[in-house]
């Protein structure tokens, strides 16, 4: 190997004019010498290094491909390596690596003093940026790598690389001990900077009109503040001199946040979230100061007096912090991202259009905004409602109009609800809607009046708890909803109604009770006038408005009022459906004409988003159409299989086919719909299975494959989740009618009818997990269709089919286990079950599966070790010699399946690998570790991102974090909270 590199390295030296003109050759010489050191001699690099130090001082040319070099290294070793390899291999690189630093740091030192070649000095610049993460930290503060950086940085062609390695050395955090130097290295860059960029540079124009080099520079000085702030700022904090500074870097930085760049923002945004953060717990526990003690690194116990010192401390902290936090205010309303719920954007040419598509990363944006916000509200709320009213009356008075200020404005109002205490925020709302109302009136044109309506919908929407509090502005609010739905401009409508239903789900009580200075609750009133209020809009918005009329009536307690409601809710739909089913009667070719067709599915529909609201309360309704909805369904699917019958798979894709099935889908959607809302009684059950059984699943069975509905499956998975063990003997009957001629359908390859193989899979899951002894009382060839098609699942490529059948799996095992068949089940079914689990777990496509593969790995390997199984895994006629128990026979049957897929393994490797299964089986997050560690060591996971294997972590996290943000006011917006409402 030392030969080899000795080489490389002469033939680099040898020519440098050969060296200029192949740069590229040279470029993809140094990847492949970077991947052999990684992979293959990382015990050679004591030679490899000086030998590269070496050539570096033959020439400049040379010297510079050598830093190149080195740079990669760096980046292969420290950056990249992550579920490519083993953490005991990247610790050795790492170690290796960092006992030769000491040569690079002495080149690196010696070209930034001594050399006059601009190339080759921002090469050494690169390379110390891939390094300076990682070295030791006596090379950075006991050597005069930071003085001669700092000489540096002034200098325009290396400003913004030494701004990067500046930024690099600001991130590390190593405790108080290098603290002066830090002190000294801020208060000289500040120095220099404000030279560089004076402070009352308006960063936002220069950025706009900058160079790539100067905008670069903005990004990197962004960069620099956010890693020293966060690593840094306590000690900032300690004289005024740095005090000074420090509200100097804060100010460069928030005049660096309203520079028009995705990038940047989220640069400036990540900090402001951390600092707020920081901030707002320190005032959040100051009722406890062991905790806050605790925050801010003080270990000792807390006598009452220090109590009164640190309070103290933390309100001079605030003070100290309290104009800046003014100014982010400022800025967060400012530049307040579009929350989801907001529909009417403008376009690339200034006009107000409904949107088509939710961009992500605006999501992802507001949500972070949102949060920041919130915290500063908390740290001040009269400053939070002053710059907001102060705003909002610049709208008012023209002075700050347009869409952009008006938006992002109400989208921050919005965004704080929760936030303040409830006194203030009625006040403050009060005065908000008012002047938003007062807006909308004093405004023209539509494109301005759709603007302001957008913004009044989405405050509104909210503030849930005001509403509730507030009869008068509840009803005016929903009034003025009511006027948005009859404005057709794109969006209002859409808008108008998922704020009405928003509004409802959280004061829906409110409706149902006769209000001080009414005559009869307002739901009574909203049912009169009914006609009227849907007259301008489209189908797809009854529907939601439906929905929303459907919780009002949910609230009322009087069953008798109760079912007056649904009468007059469903009235015009009713209408329809009996003029409908009359003319049927009379003619049955009156249901086949388009238009009629096509009134069916919207009066289905409407029963469906009612359905969807009032749950068992929907029973009425749902009685009077049931009978006369299942023949329509069975004349439909006769329509259907006539014409597909007649002109083969293209007539599933004409428009007739397409409408005839849709109302056989929404049929089946309702019926769904409604037993999955009802409450678990079981003559509802009864009811309304019984009469389906011919019209449903003997239609599925007897139909032609394209013609078959999925939703029959999920309604029928429904059914079994709902009813549980009652469906029992009701399950051979739905097996015989789907199970085989389903499995037909989906087996033959991977892609056709996708929804058939989920809901399948879904519906077999129902079966197992609630009727699993009509399952043992299938025969042998029928269990292995089964079992067939569950491997089938898990190892189909979309993930939803795949964890579908990998939880079924799970299931199976867990029964079985417990029924009377484990040794039969298992001796038949265990080697294979084990043997393609493995084979999915590391093909490297079934990543997401990862959790599950592990656990039917850890009950398959629990199962042999326990006294469960009573009779042999292995079938004597084939295996030589009798084993001493079952966990043996696996153990060596393992490790023999291993050593034949993973060639690359040694045999020692395997056998390690199975012994520490083995060992760990009761422990899961250790057996789960183990097998993470081997897919890394098996290289087939090499070089890929890794991240699905870490899934389950990262959700408990996210657990973690939601249950913080609950305890925080306002964090959690109020419609993400799952709740019933109670009405003060």
């Amino acid at each position: 190997m030392k030969n080899y590199i000795s080489e490389v390295i002469v033939k680099l030296s040898s020519d440098e004019a050969s060296l200029r003109r192949e740069k590229l050759y040279i470029s993809k010489l140094n990847i492949t010498l970077v991947q052999i050191l990684k992979h293959e001699w990382p015990a050679r690099w004591r030679s490899f290094i000086p030998d590269l130090v070496a050539a570096a001082k033959t020439s400049e040319t040379i010297c510079e491909n050598c830093m190149a070099i080195l740079k990669l290294l760096s980046e292969e070793v420290f950056d990249f390596s992550r579920g490519e390899m083993t953490q005991q291999k990247i610790k050795e690189l790492k170690q290796s690596l960092n006992s030769e630093f000491q040569l690079i740091h002495e080149l690196c030192l010696y070209v930034l003093s001594a050399s006059q070649r601009t190339e080759l000095i921002r090469a050494t610049l690169a390379t110390l940026h891939a390094f300076l993460s990682w070295i030791p930290l006596g090379y950075i503060f006991e050597s005069t790598l930071l003085e001669t950086l700092l000489k540096l940085f002034p200098m325009p062609a290396y400003r913004n690389l030494t701004l990067q390695c500046l930024t690099e050395v600001a991130a590390l955090n190593f405790g108080e001990f290098y603290n002066d130097q830090y002190v000294k290295k801020y208060t000289i860059f500040m120095v220099q900077l404000q030279t560089i960029l004076p402070p009352n540079t308006n960063i936002p124009e220069a950025y706009a009109n900058g160079s790539n080099e100067e905008q670069a520079f903005i990004q990197n000085l962004a960069l620099f503040f956010t890693s020293f702030f966060k690593s840094h700022i306590r000690v900032l904090e300690t004289s005024q001199e740095n005090i000074n500074a420090l509200l100097l870097g804060l100010e460069y930085l928030i005049n660096i946040s309203y520079v028009d760049d995705t990038e940047v923002f989220k640069v400036c945004l990540d900090y402001w979230n951390s600092l707020v953060l920081e901030l707002f717990e320190a005032h959040h526990n100051l009722d406890n100061p062991a905790m806050t003690a605790n925050m801010m690194g003080l270990q000792i116990p807390l006598l009452s007096g220090m109590a009164d010192g640190l309070g103290a401390q933390l309100m001079q902290r605030r003070q100290l912090y309290a104009g800046p936090m003014s100014k982010l205010r400022l800025l967060m309303i400012s530049r307040m991202a579009k929350p989801e719920e907001v529909l009417i954007v403008e376009d690339e040419n200034g006009n107000i259009v409904r949107e088509t598509m939710k961009d992500n990363d605006v999501l992802v944006q507001y949500k972070i905004m949102r949060e920041t916000l919130i915290y500063l509200s908390h740290l001040d709320h009269d400053d939070t409602e002053k710059q907001m009213l102060k705003k909002l009356s610049k709208q008012l008075n023209g002075e700050d109009w347009s869409w952009n200020n008006l938006n992002t404005l109400c989208w921050a109002i919005g965004s704080i609800s929760g936030s303040m205490l409830e006194e203030q925020e009625n006040r403050f709302l009060v005065m908000v809607i008012r002047d938003l109302l007062n807006l909308c009136e004093i405004t023209k044109g539509k494109d301005n009046k759709a603007v302001i309506a957008s913004n009044i919908m989405y405050v509104v929407g909210q503030y849930p708890r005001f509403l509730r509090a507030h009869w008068k502005f509840l009803k005016t609010v929903v009034n003025k909803l009511f006027e948005f739905m009859h404005e057709t401009h794109p969006g209002v409508q859409d808008m108008a109604c998922d704020t009405f239903l928003k509004i409802v789900q959280k004061c829906k009580r409110k409706f149902v009770v006769v209000q001080v200075g009414e005559n009869e609750p307002f739901v009574s009133e909203l049912l009169t006038t009914l006609p009227t209020t849907i007259a301008d809009l489209e189908p797809h918005q009854i529907h939601a408005f439906y929905e929303s009329v459907g919780q009002m009536i949910q609230a009322e307690p009087d069953p008798q009022k109760r079912d007056e409601y649904l009468q007059r809710l469903m009235v015009l739909p009713n209408q329809r459906w009996t003029e409908i089913i009359g003319q049927a009667r009379q003619s049955v070719d009156y249901l086949k004409d388009q238009d009629v067709i096509r009134a069916v599915l919207n009066i289905l529909q409407t029963n469906t988003s009612a359905a969807s609201s009032l749950g068992t309360y929907f029973l009425p309704q749902i009685t009077l159409i049931f009978l006369d909805m299942l023949n329509v369904y069975r004349m439909y699917s006769e329509l259907i299989s006539t014409s597909i019958g007649q002109g083969g798979p293209f007539a599933s894709r004409t428009s007739i086919v397409k409408l005839l099935r849709s109302v056989k889908r929404e049929t089946l959607k309702l019926i769904e719909t409604f037993l999955d809302k009802a409450e678990d009684q079981p003559h509802i059950g009864k009811q309304f299975v019984p009469p389906m059984m011919d019209p449903v699943l003997g239609d599925y069975a007897r139909n032609v494959p394209d013609a078959r509905e999925s939703e029959v499956l999920s309604l029928f998975a429904t059914i079994i989740n709902k009813y549980k063990g009652a469906m029992i003997e009701d399950v051979p009957r739905i097996f015989e009618a789907v199970f085989q001629c389903t499995l037909e359908m989906i087996t033959k390859n991977f892609e056709d009818y996708p929804e058939h193989r989920l809901k399948f899979f879904s519906l077999l899951r129902a079966i197992a997990t609630h009727c699993f002894p009509a399952l043992i009382r299938l025969s042998s060839e029928q269990l292995k269709l089964v079992m067939d098609s569950i491997i089938w699942a898990f190892r189909h490529t979309e993930r939803n089919i795949a964890e579908t059948g990998l939880n079924l799996l799970l299931e199976m095992l867990k029964n079985f286990q417990a029924s009377e068949f484990a040794n039969q089940f298992y001796r038949t079914y265990f080697l294979t079950i084990e043997q393609e689990i493995f084979a999915v777990l590391t093909d490297t496509f079934h990543k997401p599966g990862f959790k599950l593969h592990v656990l039917v790995l850890q009950h398959l390997f629990c199962l042999v070790e326990s006294s469960i199984l009573t009779e042999p895994l292995w079938d004597a006629s084939t295996v030589p010699y009798p084993y001493p128990n079952n966990a043996m026979f696996v153990r060596e049957y393992t490790i023999k399946l291993l050593s034949t897929s993973f060639p690359n393994m040694t045999s020692a490797e395997v056998t390690q690998f199975v012994s520490g299964l083995f060992e760990s089986t009761n422990d899961l997050p250790t057996f789960k570790n183990h097998i993470r560690d081997f897919l890394v060591q098996s290289k087939e996971f090499s070089s890929q991102d890794n991240k699905d294997l870490f899934a389950e972590e990262a959700a408990a996290q996210r657990e973690r974090e939601r249950q913080r943000m609950l305890s925080i006011p306002g964090l959690i917006a109020p419609n993400e909270i799952q709740d019933e409402m109670v009405d003060s």
